[in-house]
This record gives structure tokens, C-alpha cells and sequence, in this order.
């Protein structure tokens, strides 16, 4: 089976799986954020080398004031202990998104975090918190429009590798599955950029219910799309469609 090098996930479905059970929608916030390690522990079993899930997105903010605080509570305190599990699986550990609207306490769990879990060598976990693709775009292209104004680089200079190099993500490579539980079809203002030439699965599985068996469902059906990118098909000798 060919395993995809990074998968890129929407956490999607807490506060539903919680009401269908009776229970308040931070408690399947919670129980969602217990299922991270378990996903991630299936991914590197399985072979794949990057996951990026999102966590909190810059629209979350628009939330009931309480779920906000709640959620922020609880991806601090994950966080903090992520250390010791990043610690006991080698799994490296990054944020991206524009932290600065966190508070400082936040902020600095997260760097402590990022430079505990640096030199680790097992699966490499990016956690997008007050991320969105729009925002981050924007913040990149501020860059190297500053870049120009400072006489740095040209207009003319600028490429796609470059754009990609001044986003959140720079040296993580593109997405080549991305997927979204809970049986939304949108991508909700997610790595637009990078996940252009990834293959998409949707399933109606909440988050708290996404387990082994579900990914290794995902990535069968991954193994089922034909992906060329605009080679030469050698069965027909035909040009195929990105």
C-alpha cells in the first residue's frame, strides 16, 4: 500500500459527538483532544512522516465566549503535557498560525514546546491554532512586499517557492491526503496553498470516533485516486490532466 508522506486533518464533529451522547460540547472537545495521540501513535505506525491538524481556526474566535475560553484552557494544558509525549514517541511538534493574539502564558508553552520536541526524529506533528489559509497567505505576501520595498528582491523575483517559504509551513512539505471528519465538504479556510495538488476524504466519522481503522480507511481510498500530476500516461502514451 502507498502510505502518504503527510496527511493533513480537520478535526471536525466534537460538540456534535457530545450532544449525541447527552453531554455539553466542551466534553467532546476534551475527548477529542485525548484522540490526538491516538491518531497520531496510528499514523506512525503506518508509516506517515507528517500530520497537521486543525485545532482552532481565526473564525473560532466568533464561538459562545465560553467555548472559546474553554477551548483555549484545554490546548494550553495539551500542550504542556504534549512535552512528555513528544518526549516518549520522538514525535517533533510545531504551531502554526498567528500566535500573537494568544496570551503570553500560551505563547511561551508553545515555544517551550517547539524547542523541547526540535531534535526529535519520530513523526512530526504541526497543530494549526489561530490559523487560517487567508490570514496566513496575507501575512506572507506582507513580507515579501516588504522584502521589495526594502530593494531586498524585485517583483519580478518572486516564484511560487518563495510564497510557499514565507508561509507558516515553510520546510514542511505539501499535504498529499488531506481529511475531514463529521461529514462537512468544505475546506474551511485550510491550507488553501498548500493543499492544491492533495487528495481529499471526507468521512461522516466524528473526531472523538476517528481511530486506526478509520485512517487506514482513508488511506485506502487514497491508494484508489490516480495521481499523475500532468505525466505522460504510459498505458495510452497520452498526456493526462493534473
Amino acid at each position: 500500500m502507498n502510505i502518504p508522506q503527510h496527511v493533513a486533518i480537520i478535526l471536525d464533529g466534537n460538540g456534535r459527538w457530545a450532544k449525541s451522547k447527552g453531554m455539553p460540547r466542551n466534553y467532546g472537545h476534551t475527548v477529542g483532544a485525548k484522540n490526538v495521540e491516538n491518531v497520531c501513535r496510528a499514523a506512525d505506525e503506518l508509516g506517515i512522516k507528517y500530520v497537521t491538524m486543525y485545532a482552532f481556526s481565526t473564525e473560532n474566535w466568533n464561538r459562545p465566549k465560553n467555548e472559546v475560553d474553554a477551548l483555549m484552557k484545554l490546548l494550553e494544558s495539551y500542550l504542556k503535557n504534549c512535552i512528555k509525549t513528544a518526549e516518549k514517541n520522538h514525535m517533533r511538534v510545531r504551531v502554526i498560525g498567528d500566535i500573537r493574539r494568544l496570551d503570553e502564558k500560551f505563547q511561551d508553552s508553545i515555544r517551550k514546546l517547539e524547542e523541547a520536541s526540535a531534535k526529535n526524529d519520530g513523526l512530526n506533528l504541526t497543530i494549526a491554532i489561530n490559523y487560517g489559509s487567508r490570514d496566513e497567505i496575507t501575512r506572507g505576501v506582507q513580507e515579501i512586499a516588504k522584502q521589495v520595498a526594502e530593494g531586498k528582491i524585485r517583483p519580478e523575483d518572486i516564484t511560487e517557492s518563495m510564497i510557499s517559504d514565507n508561509l507558516d509551513t515553510a520546510g514542511i512539505p505539501d499535504p498529499d491526503l488531506l481529511i475531514r471528519t463529521s461529514g462537512e465538504l468544505r475546506l474551511s479556510n485550510y491550507l488553501l496553498w498548500q493543499l492544491g495538488y492533495s487528495e481529499f476524504y471526507f468521512t461522516d466519522v466524528p473526531w472523538p470516533d476517528f481511530d486506526k481503522k478509520e485512517l487506514e480507511k482513508a488511506i485506502e481510498a487514497y491508494n484508489m485516486r490516480d495521481r499523475r500530476f500532468g505525466k505522460i500516461d504510459e498505458d495510452t502514451k497520452e498526456e493526462t490532466d493534473v
